[in-house]
């Protein structure tokens, strides 16, 4: 077999029109039908551009000149835009933002999914795209001899020193940059990754965007954090609204931030807030929507495609903490949720008694395992609604649903690609889907959330589009 050469060169320069966005958001240009990948390219844009890598079936490029700028091009508003690795689409006009992740979606519907007859609506977008993380977990290093915190550049781990992040809460800056001048004045090592000595790993900042808490969380790998008192004292004193601080520790050599022993060391253990009018319990480690806003446009449509009457029983597989749970049982006659995670069911617990609802029922494991179980003791569901992490549901759990044969199901997905999959899997089992709702749960960046609306082929006709 004849060895096929590409038809470009490493450090070579050619012009280009850009046809496509990648999933990651770099510009996709086709030399001779060889693609290459550009990072700040935009389609439509005719430009001058490097090749930087050459790889069997496609390469890389840098950009370097351009010619035609896409109308949809704006300037990036933040100064570390092109070193950070967190956004990947602020030199993207927020409209061309919502179109570009719309087609994505229906693209990959279609090319893996092979569902092409499905309504895909128009990207529900946020008022006001910035400020929404109420999450912050920055990494901490050195730099001549000060701490400096910042997110990673793009695909290294050199931290990219950040005084405010126009994604971020602005009460989270104001977290990070407090305690890293603290833990500087007090001679607070930073964690070296190579050498895996310091104490200070990352700094997490949590808020409350409705009770306005703040958790402060110091991940460390040591027990021992030098003057500690004096620490808390003043993040006490210089941080508005502070309700907790935490110290988390992590002493192993790895990229997981968190490690598995957590103290409280003044203040709560949870800080609160609300997504709509259900009220939760935060913990250091639970996990919870970091886009409250956006997380009830969200659950409120998969609530929707649910059409509960009262009178259902529900399945919520992969349920966390219960945000999505909590929201069904109001509307359901009986919930039962399951989640691999003993920590998030327990917060999950504890919300459904904090908001005084008795109608849902947790339990920990597999949700491929539990499942069936449960349908085994005679627990017929009416609605199953899933929120898998980014691989997608267990294939398992999927035939399980098709065994079961609720009339609808409800699939919340954070990855187009794996929700196409799934959607193939339940189609081919008896299932249409009729509709996907893509929301925009994380402006500036890649990422589009999506809920899809299936039913039983035999009930089409009643619950049809």
């Amino acid at each position: 077999m004849t060895k096929v050469e590409a038809p470009v060169a490493k450090n070579e320069y050619y012009d280009v029109t850009f046809e496509d966005l990648t999933h990651d958001g770099a510009g996709v240009a086709k030399i001779d039908g060889f693609p290459i990948f550009v990072a700040n390219g935009l389609p439509g844009e005719k430009a001058k551009i490097k090749v930087i890598k050459v790889k069997k079936g496609y390469g890389y490029g840098r950009l370097i000149e351009l010619y035609e700028p896409s109308p949809d091009r704006v300037d990036a508003p933040c100064p570390i835009y092109k070193q950070c690795g967190g956004c990947q689409l602020q030199h993207l006009s927020y409209e061309g933002q919502l179109k570009a992740k719309h087609k994505h979606v229906k693209e990959v519907l279609a090319r893996i999914g092979k569902i092409e007859d499905v309504i895909v609506h128009p990207v529900l977008g946020m008022g006001n795209p910035w400020r929404y993380r109420n999450k912050a977990q920055v990494p901490v290093g050195e730099r001549e001899g000060g701490l400096v915190a910042g997110f990673y550049q793009q695909r290294s781990h050199e931290i990219i020193n950040m005084e405010a992040c126009l994604i971020q809460q602005g009460m989270n800056d104001v977290v990070v940059q407090t305690v890293k001048k603290i833990c500087e004045k007090y001679g607070v090592k930073a964690y070296n990754e190579e050498t895996h000595k310091g104490v200070l790993r990352h700094i997490m900042a949590r808020y409350g965007a409705v009770t306005k808490e703040v958790m402060v969380v110091l991940i460390t790998r040591t027990e021992d954090l030098p003057h500690k008192k004096k620490i808390v004292q003043e993040i006490i004193e210089n941080v508005p609204n502070v309700k907790s601080i935490i110290q988390n520790i992590n002493p192993k050599r790895t990229n997981v931030i968190m490690g598995d022993e957590t103290k409280v060391l003044w203040g709560a253990e949870y800080i609160y807030d609300y997504i709509g009018d259900i009220k939760f319990a935060i913990s250091a480690r639970s996990f919870y929507q970091v886009n409250p806003e956006q997380t009830k446009v969200l659950y409120e449509k998969a609530l929707e495609y649910a059409q509960l009457t009262g009178e259902e029983t529900v399945i919520d597989a992969y349920c966390g903490i219960g945000t999505i749970s909590l929201f069904l049982a109001k509307k359901a006659k009986k919930v039962y949720g399951v989640e691999v995670v003993p920590e998030a069911i327990e917060d999950a617990k504890r919300n459904a008694k904090l908001n005084g609802i008795d109608n849902a029922e947790f339990a920990v494991g597999e949700a491929e395992v539990v499942i069936p179980k449960w349908y085994e003791q005679g627990i017929q569901a009416d609605c199953i609604v899933v929120d898998p992490p980014r691989k997608g549901c267990d294939e398992a759990l999927l035939q399980t649903i098709i065994a079961m044969k609720p009339k609808r199901v409800v699939y919340v997905s954070c990855n187009p690609a794996t929700l196409a999959r799934d959607l193939r899997i339940l189609e081919d089992g008896g299932y249409k889907t009729i509709e996907v709702q893509p929301v925009d749960m994380f402006p500036h960046t890649n990422h589009v959330e999506n809920v899809a609306k299936l039913v039983l082929k035999e009930e089409t006709s009643c619950f049809g589009s």
